[in-house]
């Protein structure tokens, strides 16, 4: 909704919604104009994403645009048949009660037009490095956000030692429901044990890994990555998750890992609060309604 903010943005293809409503100048903090942006562009929404076979839906949750327009452009892509996944980060507690209670009033909406979401807290990030700087946690929950998002995209895109299709991702997606991220690397002399380690003890994810009903796994290793480290990932893997989880895994080669492994998991089907009206009840009782003013 911000013509001056998209203006710097480098992507191929830009859209600029709620022409009329807005008039370029963003939508100040108000789910409800974000949202009333994108119903304006249904049509410019729908030609843009009617021939995608797989749609990301990245936001910061709290404020107006993301928050009001993520949950209809995901409605549109559902209507289209498009895969929908949805990656978003909730405010820091810092940023106020408005912030935290209109995002858990635009996560559920989200979640329930999302094929599978994934929610970052951006809280978890102050207190386990209390002394990162605000700006430095942002860019912090970004990277996470990326490094998601890329780490499923190149399971299709890159050649590797194993590779994957569409209709692989599309099994663990379709109805991933709510879905978290972890993220590990190592360059120890037994790395691939290790980054795998880190990545289910990533300490933004608070659920049970065991309680996952899918898992989604990128492992990347540098040029002298084998494929019986591979092996050694998914065996930890296969003893932590339940038995009946269903995994699927690709292998990529990056030689400029420079001896390091890298491995993004996405587990879904997980049982979680996060999308839950109820949640957070200190920033909105059960009662909240958000508040547009």
């Amino acid at each position: 909704t911000d013509a001056q903010d998209l203006l710097y943005t480098t992507a191929h293809h830009k859209l600029l919604i709620g022409k009329e409503l807005t008039q370029g100048l963003g939508a100040g903090n108000h789910p409800q104009t974000g949202e009333a942006a994108a119903r304006e562009s249904t049509d410019e929404i729908k030609d843009t994403i009617k021939e995608s076979d797989l749609l990301f839906i990245t936001t910061g949750m709290g404020g107006g645009t993301g928050t009001g327009a993520a949950h209809v452009i995901a409605e549109i892509a559902q209507e289209l048949g498009v895969l929908t996944v949805s990656v978003c980060t909730l405010p820091f507690n810092v940023e106020g009660n408005k912030k935290r209670g209109n995002a858990m009033w635009g996560l559920k909406r989200l979640s329930d037009a999302s094929d599978t979401i994934v929610v970052i807290p951006n809280q978890r990030l102050i207190e386990l490095a209390p002394d990162l700087s605000l700006g430095e946690a942002f860019r912090v929950a970004d990277e996470i956000l990326i490094r998601g998002v890329k780490g499923i995209t190149e399971l299709i895109t890159k050649p590797g030692l194993v590779n994957l299709d569409f209709a692989d991702i599309r099994t663990i997606l379709s109805s991933g429901g709510e879905a978290i991220i972890g993220l590990g690397e190592s360059d120890s002399s037994n790395r691939a044990e290790i980054a795998t380690m880190n990545a289910l003890n990533n300490p933004l994810l608070e659920i049970n890994s065991s309680k996952a009903k899918g898992a989604l796994v990128n492992i990347c290793g540098d040029a002298n990555f084998t494929l019986q480290e591979a092996e050694t990932v998914m065996r930890i893997l296969t003893d932590e998750l339940n038995p009946d989880v269903e995994v699927i895994w690709g292998a990529l080669i990056d030689p400029d890992l420079n001896n390091r492994i890298k491995i993004t998991l996405l587990l879904s089907g997980i049982e979680s609060n996060s999308c839950d009206d109820n949640n957070q009840v200190e920033f909105k009782p059960s009662n909240y309604k958000p508040n547009f003013e």
